[in-house]
């Protein structure tokens, strides 16, 4: 059995065949055995580190080479603080030694059409969205070649909760927009890794093709239940549907979703300039 397969096998909770023939790889193993970490040393991250993962991050694709992604890293203790205790869920993030907020940035492309005196003729959705690709591969860059050199990260998306704050907090101008805060340090945890749905469901050919979606989804919910179980103090919205017996991924996401989240983000997204037509 493969380094690589006991990964994928200890990543999905199956036993498979996937991964075994792949010669060892020390890039796949990190990203298969990855976890997320809220926890950390109060050890200060080198800027030296700090200055080269921002190098790697942003050689990552970039649409069109438009380059729509600014990091805004917050050094401010009183600044990450204010934030931080800004959304209940998140005030964990205040002792990240690193705290970084990954905008896209759609400002600067349209800055420079006026210097070289041209019409912006793309006003409309695309642009919001190719901004907002340009930030998920950027930061997922930076999180992989951080893991490689042995920090932990936790990508929050929660900053968005309350939008106006943070905006204000960052002074984010006209079509530039927040999309994902990542906190940064050397681990003092070891969690336990996310299973993930089965690439049955994820991962399919020439044509979409859900069917088997209910039976999967179940098979899943039991596996990923048996080893990470989830207390009925963790189940959400107790109130309105009480606990179940048979709380799994599924129940958990599905509960989540039933409440309204963010629903201010789209008038917000307008406010910033950007036409989503």
């Amino acid at each position: 059995m493969s380094e690589i397969n006991i990964h994928i096998r200890s990543r999905f909770g199956l036993t498979n065949e996937t991964g075994k023939s792949v010669q060892g790889n020390e890039t796949i193993s990190n990203i298969l055995s990855r976890r997320s970490h809220r926890i950390f040393k109060p050890t200060p991250v080198p800027q030296d580190l700090l200055e080269t993962l921002f190098a790697a991050a942003f050689s990552a694709p970039s649409k069109s080479d438009l380059q729509q992604v600014s990091v805004i890293h917050i050094e401010n203790k009183a600044k990450q603080s204010k934030i931080t205790n800004g959304f209940p869920d998140i005030e964990w993030a205040e002792a990240a030694p690193v705290f970084l907020v990954w905008c896209g940035d759609n400002r600067r492309i349209r800055k420079i059409s006026k210097m070289h005196k041209r019409d912006f003729a793309n006003d409309h959705l695309d642009s919001f969205m190719n901004a907002a690709v340009d930030v998920g591969i950027c930061m997922q860059t930076f999180v992989i070649a951080a893991e490689s050199a042995g920090l932990g990260c936790c990508p929050i998306s929660e900053i968005r909760n309350n939008i106006e704050l943070l905006s204000s907090e960052l002074n984010l101008p006209q079509h530039v927009f927040p999309v994902a805060g990542l906190c940064v340090g050397w681990p003092n945890e070891q969690p336990n890794i996310s299973m993930r749905l089965p690439m049955t469901t994820t991962v399919m050919v020439d044509q979409y093709n859900d069917d088997n979606l209910a039976e999967e989804i179940s098979k899943y919910d039991a596996r990923r239940e048996k080893v990470d179980q989830t207390p009925a103090e963790n189940q959400l919205h107790i109130n309105q549907f009480g606990v179940s017996p048979n709380y799994g991924w599924s129940e958990h996401r599905t509960r989540q979703y039933s409440q309204p989240l963010r629903d201010d983000f789209g008038r917000y997204i307008r406010k910033q300039g950007f036409n989503l037509s």
